[in-house]
């Protein structure tokens, strides 16, 4: 697989790891990863976060430290990657359903369409190739995949991208605790409808096959070895 490389697309400066506020290790890991595709397989590998202890928002600094992450999480890794590599971090938060959680993905500009580097434990919201003309299209890829536990289709909109330049590293990239102003910023940004009123009560389910191939995840939830004791 040839993977294009970051340096034919630069449109700022790389961020430099003192104003990041990353060790050089930390700062190394991320420059090697040149190419929104080695940046995806980095975040693939990340074991996902089942958030055993309770619900966390993990900074990059602590994704690489306790190796694992969920999509924001993971997101946060992407676009501070791509900002080290001389790109613009945008991400994009998608909003649901109140039974169905958001989904935040990192967001890159090939050819003048764009892509997103995503974080998810099944196959359904991951990658998506820079294919797409707008915003709108590439969240609308999304959209069928994007169900609850009875199948009920439950994406509803989508972001505006939003430049993580705008938040101090100090609360996203480096933060030992929660991220959680990160995400209300994330949350509060512009969104936009994806479906109409009419159309949404017009929405078919997915039927039992899908629901059981969703199921498929690559990081199954570990096992208490003293439940049931």
């Amino acid at each position: 697989m040839i993977l294009a490389r970051m340096t034919t697309v630069r449109t700022l400066s790389p961020a430099r790891r003192q104003d990041l506020g990353l060790t050089r290790r930390e700062f190394a890991i991320l420059r090697r990863l040149d190419s929104p595709q080695k940046i995806q397989m980095f975040v693939n590998a990340i074991p996902i976060n089942h958030e055993i202890g309770g619900e966390t928002i993990l900074s990059v600094r602590e994704v690489l430290l306790q190796r694992r992450a969920h999509c924001i999480e993971a997101a946060f890794v992407a676009a501070c990657t791509l900002w080290t590599n001389g790109e613009t971090p945008f991400v994009m938060h998608m909003d649901c359903e109140l039974n169905d959680d958001p989904h935040v993905v990192a967001l890159f500009r090939r050819a003048g369409a764009w892509g997103a580097i995503s974080k998810s434990n099944g196959t359904h919201l991951r990658h998506r190739d820079a294919i797409y003309r707008s915003l709108r299209e590439l969240a609308m890829s999304y959209f069928h995949e994007y169900f609850d536990n009875r199948g009920r289709k439950s994406l509803r909109s989508y972001s505006a991208s939003f430049d993580m330049r705008r938040i101090d590293p100090v609360l996203w990239v480096t933060a030992r605790s929660s991220c959680e102003q990160a995400n209300a910023q994330l949350a509060a940004w512009r969104h936009f409808s994806l479906i109409s009123a009419q159309q949404r009560s017009l929405l078919s389910r997915r039927d039992a096959f899908e629901r059981r191939a969703a199921k498929t995840v690559q990081y199954p939830r570990p096992v208490n070895p003293l439940k049931g004791l």
